[in-house]
C-alpha cells in the first residue's frame, strides 16, 4: 500500500527560518557587543529611511497608476486597450536600472526645459523663477522612476486578479443595475483583491530590494551608506554583511507578515464556505 505525504503545511517545519534566525541573532550580538559592527550598523542604519520612503510613496504611486493602466486594459475602447497594452510591453522590457538612469538625465532636464518654455513669458517678466535641472530632487526622480518601472508589473497583477472574478457576478450586478464603478467597487475588487494580494505583496518585497538602485545617483538610502562607509574604511565584509542583513529584516520579515495575512484570508474563506 503506498502512503500519501503530509501536506507540505503539516509535514515542513521551517529550517530555514530557524537557520536564518540563527544568522540574524548572531549578527545582533556582533552589532551590540563589537564597535565595529555598531558604528557600522549607527552609520548604515541612517539611510534606513529613505528607503522606507522611496519604497513606500513609489510602491503606493506605481499601484494608483497600475490599477489605473489594468482598467485601461480591460475598457471597451479600443485605443485605450492599445495604449495600456504599448506602454505595460515597453516599460517591462526595460531593466529598472536604465530607466532610472533614463528618468534621471534624459527626463528630467526635457521636463524642465519644457516647463520653463510653457513659463517663459511669466519667467521674461520675473513673476516665475526659471527652473534648473538641479531644482528636480534626484529623490524624486528615482521615486518616479520606481513608480514608472513597477507600475506595469502591477497593472498585470491587477489585470489577472479581475479576470478572476466569475462573469455570472458581474451580469448579476448590471441585473440589478448596479454602475460601472459600483460593480468594481463592490463585486469585483472584494474578490479580485485575495488574487492580487499574494503578488502584489512580491512586488512591494521586490521594490524594497529595487530601491537600493537609488543609490547610483547619490541618494542616501541604505546601500549608499554602506557604499560610502565602505569606500572610505575599506571594510567591505563588515558593512556589506549589515547592508545586506537590514536588508533581510525588513524583507524576511513582510513576508512573514504576508504569509500570515494570507493564511488568516485562507481561513475566513473556508469558514464562510462551511457556514453557507
Amino acid at each position: 500500500m503506498t502512503t500519501v505525504p503530509d501536506s507540505p503545511g503539516k509535514a515542513d517545519f521551517p529550517w530555514w527560518l530557524l537557520a536564518a534566525g540563527g544568522i540574524a541573532l548572531f549578527l545582533a550580538v556582533q552589532i551590540v557587543l563589537n564597535d565595529l559592527y555598531s558604528q557600522i550598523f549607527s552609520i548604515v542604519s541612517k539611510g534606513v529611511w529613505i528607503t522606507i520612503f522611496v519604497t513606500l510613496v513609489g510602491f503606493a504611486l506605481a499601484t494608483a497608476f497600475g490599477l489605473l493602466l489594468a482598467v485601461m486594459g480591460l475598457s471597451k475602447s479600443l485605443a485605450l486597450r492599445q495604449i495600456a497594452r504599448f506602454y505595460v510591453e515597453i516599460i517591462r522590457g526595460i531593466p529598472i536600472l536604465v530607466l532610472l538612469f533614463y528618468i534621471a538625465f534624459v527626463g528630467a532636464p526635457g521636463f524642465v526645459a519644457a516647463w520653463n518654455g510653457l513659463m517663459s513669458p511669466l519667467i521674461e517678466v520675473g513673476v516665475v523663477d526659471e527652473m534648473k535641472v538641479r531644482d528636480v530632487s534626484l529623490l524624486w526622480r528615482a521615486i518616479i522612476a520606481l513608480t514608472i518601472g513597477y507600475s506595469a508589473f502591477i497593472s498585470e497583477v491587477f489585470r489577472a486578479g479581475i479576470l478572476s472574478v466569475d462573469e455570472g457576478q458581474i451580469e448579476a450586478a448590471k441585473a440589478l443595475g448596479l454602475s460601472p464603478l459600483q460593480r468594481f467597487r463592490f463585486i469585483v475588487l472584494p474578490q479580485a483583491i485575495r488574487t492580487i494580494l499574494p503578488p502584489l505583496g512580491n512586488d512591494f518585497i521586490a521594490m524594497i530590494k529595487d530601491s537600493s538602485l537609488v543609490s547610483v545617483l547619490g541618494v542616501a538610502d541604505l546601500t549608499q551608506m554602506g557604499k560610502v562607509y565602505a569606500s572610505g574604511s575599506f571594510r567591505f565584509f563588515e558593512t556589506y554583511s549589515i547592508v545586506a542583513y537590514v536588508y533581510l529584516l525588513l524583507t524576511v520579515g513582510l513576508s512573514l507578515a504576508l504569509r500570515a495575512l494570507e493564511k488568516r484570508l485562507r481561513r475566513a474563506d473556508e469558514e464562510r464556505g462551511a457556514n453557507g
